[in-house]
C-alpha cells in the first residue's frame, strides 16, 4: 500500500540533508511490496529557514524597501544554488529557479504573502526531485497548488477535500506513475490559479490529507528529534521518549502547543485510522513514536509544552454589568473574524480573559473589542502546559516566574508567564 513521508525544513537544510532523504527513500523502496498501486508520496517543506527569509521579503516590499527585499531574495536564491552545486546539479540546466519575486503591489499583503512565501517549497521540491532522478530513482514532481484545491483565505486556506481527493487519486492511480512522487507541503491553490498556504507548519497537514485521499498505510514525519518527547530538550533537561500515543492524546498535545505535530494533522488520519509515526531523520531504523487508535497513552512522566509569543487579553463590561452568556458570543465572534488562535480561556463574574497567539491580527481585534468592552492586555508571554502533573511539579514550575494567570485540573496545569522567564 501507499506510504506518505514528510520531511521538514530541518531535514533538508543542506546538501547532506538531501542525501539523507535519498537514503530514507531507498530504504522505503527496498521494503515496498510489489503491488501495482504501491508507492511513496514524499511531502517536503522549504529548506532550513527559507520560509522566515521569504517572509522578510514580503515585509520589506510591503514597507516600500525594495532594495532590502531584492538583497534578501538574492540571498535565498544563492542559498539554493549552493546546495544544488554541492549535490552535483547545474543551476540553469537541471533546474531553473524563479528569477523575479512573484509580488504584485496592487494586491493585499496576505495574498502577496502566499505567492512569495510558497516559493520556498516549490524550490526545495524541485531540487530534491531532480536529485533523486539523477540518482536513478523513479520519481515525479507534483505541483500541489494545481491539485490541492482551496478557497481564497490567504495564509490559512480551507481545503476543498472532495475536489482535491478526486484530482489527486486520478493522478496517483494512473498506470504510468513512477514509484515515488515528490510534492510540497503547506501549499494549496485556488480555482483561478493562485497559490495559497495552509498556515505555518502546515506541511504535516498536507501529508495527512494526502494519506487520507490515497487510503495510505501510514504517514511518517521525519524530525530532528527521536520522536515525541515529554518536553522540549532545548528547555527541559532529561527528556523521555513517548513511544505510543492515542489520537486524542496527540490532539491535546498539539492544541497545547507541542511543536512536533501540526494541530490539524490528526483528524484526516483518525477518520481512516491511518497510523502516524514521528521518527528521527538521523536514525531511520529507530522506532520513534507511533500515534494510532490503539495507542497506549503517554508514559508515566509529566509532559511540558511551551507555547510562545502569547498575548493575554482581559475584557470587562464598561458599566460593570457583565452578562456572561451574551458577552461570550460577541467576544468570540470578533476573535473568529480576526483569525485569532485561542490557547486558553478564563472567566469570572466581571471579566473574561483569553490567551491568544500574538500575530498581526491582534491589534485590529483589540481595537474592535475596545468598542464594546474595557480591554487590557499583556504581551511578551508564554503559556506552559503541564500534563500528568502533581502539586509538587506545579510549585517547581512556578518558582522564579511571574504567573499572569493559572488554571489547574486533576491532570493538567496551565501557566501564563512572562516570556523572558520561560527558560
Amino acid at each position: 500500500m501507499t506510504r506518505v513521508y514528510k520531511f521538514g525544513g530541518a531535514s533538508v537544510k543542506d546538501a547532506a540533508g538531501v542525501r539523507n532523504v535519498e537514503r530514507i527513500v531507498r530504504l522505503a523502496l527496498q521494503e515496498q511490496r510489489p503491488l501495482t498501486n504501491d508507492g511513496l508520496m514524499v511531502v517536503i517543506s522549504a529548506m532550513g529557514k527559507t520560509t522566515n527569509a521569504l517572509e522578510r521579503v514580503v515585509e520589506f516590499l510591503d514597507a516600500g524597501k525594495e532594495e532590502q527585499a531584492l538583497n534578501q531574495w538574492v540571498d535565498i536564491i544563492d542559498f539554493h544554488v549552493a546546495i544544488m552545486k554541492e549535490l552535483g546539479l547545474q543551476p540553469g540546466v537541471d533546474i531553473r529557479l524563479q528569477g523575479e519575486i512573484p509580488y504584485d503591489p496592487t494586491l493585499p499583503f496576505d495574498e502577496n504573502y502566499d505567492q512569495v512565501v510558497s516559493m520556498g517549497e516549490i524550490m526545495s521540491t524541485q531540487i530534491i526531485a531532480v536529485y533523486l532522478l539523477k540518482q536513478g530513482i523513479s520519481v515525479e514532481w507534483w505541483n500541489i497548488p494545481k491539485l490541492l484545491r482551496t478557497d481564497h483565505t490567504w495564509r490559512e486556506a480551507v481545503v476543498d477535500s472532495e475536489t482535491s481527493a478526486s484530482v489527486i487519486r486520478a493522478g496517483w492511480n494512473r498506470a504510468n506513475r513512477p514509484q515515488v512522487v515528490v510534492t510540497q507541503g503547506f501549499l494549496g491553490g485556488t480555482a483561478d490559479g493562485k497559490r495559497t498556504t495552509l498556515g505555518r507548519e502546515g506541511s504535516d497537514y498536507t501529508a495527512a490529507l494526502l494519506a487520507n485521499y490515497l487510503d495510505a498505510e501510514s504517514v511518517t514525519i521525519w524530525k530532528d528529534v527521536p520522536g515525541i518527547l515529554n518536553a522540549d530538550p532545548r528547555i527541559e533537561p532529561n527528556t523521555v521518549l513517548i513511544p505510543s500515543l492515542r489520537y486524542q492524546d496527540a490532539v491535546e498535545l498539539s492544541y497545547s502547543g507541542a511543536q512536533v505535530i501540526h494541530p490539524k494533522t490528526i483528524r484526516p488520519l483518525q477518520n481512516k485510522e491511518i497510523p502516524l509515526y514521528v521518527k528521527p531523520f538521523g536514525d531511520p531504523e529507530a522506532a520513534g513514536t507511533r500515534i494510532a487508535a490503539d495507542g497506549v497513552g503517554p508514559v508515566d512522566v509529566p509532559i511540558y509544552i511551551w507555547r510562545k509569543n502569547q498575548i493575554l487579553i482581559t475584557m470587562r463590561a464598561k458599566d460593570f454589568a457583565f452578562a456572561l452568556e451574551e458577552s461570550l458570543s460577541e467576544i468570540f465572534d470578533i476573535i473568529h473574524r480576526h483569525r485569532l488562535k485561542v490557547s486558553l480561556i478564563q472567566s469570572s463574574a466581571v471579566t473574561i480573559s483569553v490567551c491568544v497567539d500574538n500575530t498581526r491580527f491582534v491589534s485590529p481585534a483589540i481595537e474592535e473589542l475596545n468598542k464594546h468592552f474595557k480591554v487590557s492586555y499583556n504581551d511578551h508571554l508564554s503559556l506552559l502546559t503541564i500534563r500528568d502533573t502533581t502539586p509538587e511539579i506545579i510549585e517547581n514550575a512556578k518558582a522564579g516566574r511571574t504567573i499572569m494567570l493559572s488554571q489547574t485540573t486533576r491532570r493538567t496545569a496551565r501557566l501564563v508567564v512572562k516570556e523572558e522567564e520561560n527558560q
